[in-house]
């Protein structure tokens, strides 16, 4: 079976577990030598323990100089990257007047400043390498509203955003940027979400029924779009929005 990204070094951050752990080794499928990169080292290990050409890195994507490190070790021992993924996220459960500064500030920082954070330090070895493909991960709630998650959709928002900024800036160097959009995917994130609920239950009955095609999204599934998007088969697709969400916001559902 063709592999689709041969030869390709992809930078993934938030590799740890869930969603991220999956497009780690879902690159490292289609042929990419991937660096696994998450804020607990051990995570990251375990990950790239499964990659056959696996690189593990301790990487705090709110910090400037951790990041520059990450991606110095895997110029050093991979040669550069062709592929970013920013993927590193948390959610802080809570409505505006209920959210303290610091909640605030972590959020934004590690969802969104992240982005700016890590894409400002990797685009001038995607730029050595005649170009690459970055894509970051924002959700259905940069789309759509959602109570009691203020910070969380105003950071997703942000992502949607500086992903079509950076598709215009990147073209002329042929540095490619998208964003998927995902529903409800069965992550830690999302059992920490729900366990967060006043009847976390209830709050997980609401969700699957909320996806007309039946149930709640599984890793996988962002997978193979991230795949899709930093592939040669999207090579005239930049600055797009894929959502991939069960059809969770196509419109009113009332199944």
């Amino acid at each position: 079976m063709a592999v689709r990204l041969d030869g390709k070094v992809a930078f993934v951050t938030g590799a740890g577990s869930g969603q991220g752990r999956e497009i780690a080794l879902r690159f490292a499928a289609e042929g990419a030598r991937v660096v696994a990169t998450d804020v607990c080292g051990d995570t990251a290990e375990q990950t790239a323990a499964e990659i056959e050409q696996g690189l593990a890195l301790q990487v705090d994507v709110t910090q400037s100089e951790s990041i520059e490190a990450g991606l110095q070790a895997a110029v050093d021992q991979l040669g550069g990257i062709d592929i970013l993924i920013n993927n590193a996220g948390v959610t802080v459960v809570g409505a505006v007047h209920n959210l303290t500064e610091d909640e605030w500030d972590r959020q934004l920082d590690t969802n969104l400043k992240s982005i700016y954070l890590v894409s400002k330090a990797a685009w001038p070895l995607l730029v050595e390498r005649g170009g690459g493909a970055i894509v970051n991960t924002a959700s259905t709630y940069g789309i759509w509203a959602a109570q009691n998650d203020a910070a969380y959709c105003a950071s997703k928002a942000g992502v949607i955003m500086l992903t079509k900024c950076m598709a215009l800036d990147g073209a002329a160097a042929s540095i490619r940027v998208n964003c998927v959009c995902p529903g409800y995917i069965r992550t830690p994130m999302l059992e920490g979400f729900l366990e967060a609920q006043p009847d976390p239950d209830a709050a997980r009955a609401a969700a699957i029924s909320g996806h007309p095609l039946g149930r709640l999204g599984e890793p996988a599934d962002i997978a193979s779009g991230m795949v899709y998007l930093a592939s040669d088969e999207a090579s005239w697709v930049t600055g797009t929005v894929l959502v991939i969400d069960g059809g969770f916001i196509a419109g009113i559902w009332g199944g």
